[in-house]
């Protein structure tokens, strides 16, 4: 099974600001589960004036309550890792062209589900508009300055899948005419397609939940980039960062996210 979930809106910022608070955008008051970010790969091509990253997010996960009754004792690891998870996230910035574009991805549970975020950043174009602004314009009162952005989320669910599959190469294993007593040929073929429809009732319903998950955790996303975009607008880098350390003491304390030994 998967879902897809596709939705389209507009900051009132400039491309060369958003580009810019996207990869400053945690912490934030609406991202206080992201406990560290790590840039694992950088380059810059000078032939197509392009940046691309790959970064790593730790972030605080919780799996909803009712699917951690399905799960298999010992499945999410020990209880000092069971409330964390990893996220990849890779960008390419064309600042000349005016787009950036992402996907995110996690690294753990993908056997319950996988989530895979897409998003393109793109300055509006304007009639025969020319030339390359390098530098950070941030208004928010001209359509001139807007950043349109487009969002789509991909959910699928391999739940139960391996174990499907390993029962029906067992079944095309087994000799013909021992399916079990004369008469009772088709009981195999019909447990399997009960087995297989149950699997795939439970792999929809995960989606499902997923794609609740998802609806909220982009307007969350969205709020929380608006704050980075408006400390840019009032006090430029420096409030930013400022912005960035208060939100770290606040979620975590003086020392961060880490204890001390």
């Amino acid at each position: 099974m998967v879902k897809f979930y596709e939705n389209s809106f507009s900051y009132n910022y400039s491309f060369s600001a958003v580009s810019l608070a996207y990869f400053l955008r945690y912490p934030n008051p609406y991202a206080t589960h992201v406990l560290s970010t790590d840039v694992i790969d950088r380059h810059f091509d000078p032939s197509s004036q392009r940046l691309s990253t790959t970064r790593l997010h730790l972030k605080k996960s919780k799996i909803p309550p009712a699917l951690l009754k399905l799960l298999p004792k010992g499945m999410l690891g020990t209880s000092s890792d069971a409330g964390q998870s990893y996220i990849l996230e890779k960008s390419v910035v064309d600042i000349n062209e005016g787009w950036m574009k992402t996907e995110s991805r996690n690294l753990e549970w993908t056997g319950i589900l996988s989530v895979i975020e897409k998003q393109t950043y793109m300055r509006p174009i304007i009639g025969n508009r020319s030339g390359v602004s390098t530098s950070i314009e941030i208004t928010d009162d001209t359509t001139d300055t807007d950043t349109n952005v487009t969002t789509t989320v991909t959910l699928v669910s391999r739940f139960g899948q391996g174990k499907t599959m390993a029962n029906r190469r067992k079944g095309d294993l087994t000799p013909a005419g021992l399916q079990g007593p004369i008469g009772e040929e088709n009981t195999p073929v019909k447990k399997g397609f009960f087995s297989a429809w149950s699997t795939s009732s439970m792999q929809r319903s995960i989606e499902l939940v997923g794609m609740r998950r998802t609806r909220d955790a982009l307007v969350k996303s969205k709020e929380g980039m608006n704050v980075v975009l408006e400390r840019l607008r009032l006090g430029g880098l420096v409030e930013v960062l400022e912005g960035m350390r208060r939100d770290r003491e606040a979620a975590f304390g003086p020392d961060g996210p880490w204890r001390r030994a």
